[in-house]
C-alpha cells in the first residue's frame, strides 16, 4: 500500500512540471524562431512563458540546451507535417515533391541546422541531436515504405536509404539557402531535381551493374 500511495502523491507533482516545461518550449520556439538563439534572453523565455527565469534553468539546465531541444522538437513537426501533405500524391514525383515543399524554408528546418552548428561547440547536447536524427530516418523509413506498399511504386531503393539521403540533402540545402541569397523557391527546385537523380552505382564495387 505505501508504494501504490506513493506513486498516488508523485503523479499529481509531475504533471504540473511537465506543463511548464511545454509551455516553455513553446515560447521558447517562437521566441527563437524570431530572433535565433543569440537573439533571445532567458528572462525573455520566462516572461513568454508566464514563468520565472530560475524555472528555465531547473528544467533545462542552460539556453543553449533549451534551443537544441525546441529545434529537435520543431524538426520533428515539420517531419510529421511533411508526411500528412505527401500523403494524397498521385505518384512517387509528386510525393518529393510535396514532402521537400513543406519542409525547405521550414523555421522548423531552420532552427535546427543552427542546433546542429551549435551542437559543435556543445558537445554535451549531442546525444539529442543523434536520438532526433534516429527518429527522422526510422519515422521517414516507415511512412515511405508504407506508401509505397500501398500504391504499388517501385522505387528501385530501399526505404531507409530514401529516409536518410532526403534528410541529409535537406539540411544541406536548407544550410546553402540561409549563406546565400537563394530563394526558398530555387531551394525547392535543386532539392527536387537532387531527389530526382538517383546516384549510379560505383562500377569498380562488387555487385555494381
Amino acid at each position: 500500500m505505501a508504494d501504490v500511495r506513493s506513486l498516488a502523491e508523485v503523479r499529481p507533482l509531475r504533471e504540473p512540471g511537465k506543463r511548464m516545461r511545454s509551455r516553455l518550449l513553446d515560447a521558447a520556439v517562437e521566441l527563437f524562431k524570431a530572433k535565433g538563439a543569440g537573439g533571445v534572453a532567458v528572462a525573455e523565455i520566462a516572461e513568454a512563458a508566464g514563468a520565472y527565469p530560475s524555472q528555465v534553468t531547473y528544467y533545462f539546465r542552460t539556453k543553449e540546451a533549451l534551443f537544441v531541444e525546441a529545434a529537435c522538437r520543431e524538426v520533428l513537426y515539420v517531419a510529421r507535417q511533411a508526411e500528412a501533405a505527401a500523403a494524397g500524391a498521385r505518384n512517387g514525383h509528386d510525393y518529393n515533391r510535396r514532402l521537400v515543399e513543406t519542409v525547405i524554408g521550414s523555421p522548423g528546418l531552420a532552427l535546427f541546422v543552427e542546433a546542429l552548428s551549435l551542437t559543435r561547440r556543445r558537445q554535451d547536447l549531442a546525444p539529442l541531436i543523434e536520438r532526433t536524427f534516429e527518429r527522422l530516418h526510422a519515422e521517414g523509413d516507415r511512412a515511405y515504405g508504407e506508401v509505397r506498399r500501398c500504391r504499388g511504386w517501385d522505387m528501385g531503393e530501399d526505404a531507409a536509404t530514401v529516409a536518410r539521403r532526403f534528410w541529409t540533402l535537406a539540411l544541406g540545402v536548407a544550410l546553402r539557402e540561409g549563406a546565400t541569397e537563394a530563394t526558398v523557391e530555387e531551394a525547392i527546385e535543386e532539392m527536387v531535381a537532387l531527389l530526382h537523380h538517383k546516384p549510379h552505382p560505383d562500377p569498380s564495387q562488387p555487385g555494381a551493374a
